[in-house]
């Protein structure tokens, strides 16, 4: 217990282990390449498997989300409910210019909600999948990335309804395929 009277759990030191390969005798030149090249290698292979990773959508777990924190205006087939614009159909005219992109997030929905960046990111993503339908150009679309809502999120729009008009306006303005 602290002095505020709050019970705190301590996190447990994280103490890093050698591999055990590493101990190894490095006997000549050649070997230390071909540890050198291996370890390159492992570490190449995690930061893409972590790039992928941030686009791949958990499907249970993003949809989970969507009906605790997006459903309850947006409706669960995406349709939106009297004031609330709808994400089906639409959500792939947003992604046509980056300003559109932006608008997405930095709605107050997405913005203030209590998402952590990568689990909005990932619900953003899962929308698109399942709402946006033929409004996606060639059905392709850049998925959102944890790092770019939290970016995006920092600044969350004050006057939506005029925001989303000029947005709009301005895609309606793009060639067929779109800015981005």
């Amino acid at each position: 217990m602290t002095l505020t009277g709050v019970w705190v759990q301590r996190a447990r030191p994280i103490t890093a282990q050698p591999l055990w390969w590493l101990a190894l005798p490095l006997k000549s030149k050649s070997l230390a390449s071909r540890y050198g090249a291996a370890v390159m290698m492992l570490a190449l292979s995690v930061m893409t498997s972590w790039s992928l990773a941030e686009a791949e959508i958990n499907e249970p777990r993003a949809k989970y989300h969507y009906q605790m924190f997006c459903q309850g205006c947006h409706t669960p087939d995406g349709s939106g409910v009297n004031a609330v614009p709808p994400l089906k159909g639409m959500m792939g005219v947003f992604l046509r210019s980056q300003r559109g992109r932006q608008f997405m997030v930095q709605v107050p929905g997405s913005a203030t909600s209590k998402l952590k960046d990568a689990q909005l990111a990932e619900v953003l993503n899962w929308c698109i999948e399942n709402f946006a339908g033929s409004s996606l150009i060639n059905g392709e679309y850049r998925p959102y990335t944890a790092d770019e809502v939290g970016r995006l999120r920092q600044s969350p729009l004050q006057e939506i309804d005029h925001t989303r008009a000029a947005v709009l306006a301005e895609i309606a303005r793009l060639p067929e395929t779109g800015e981005i």
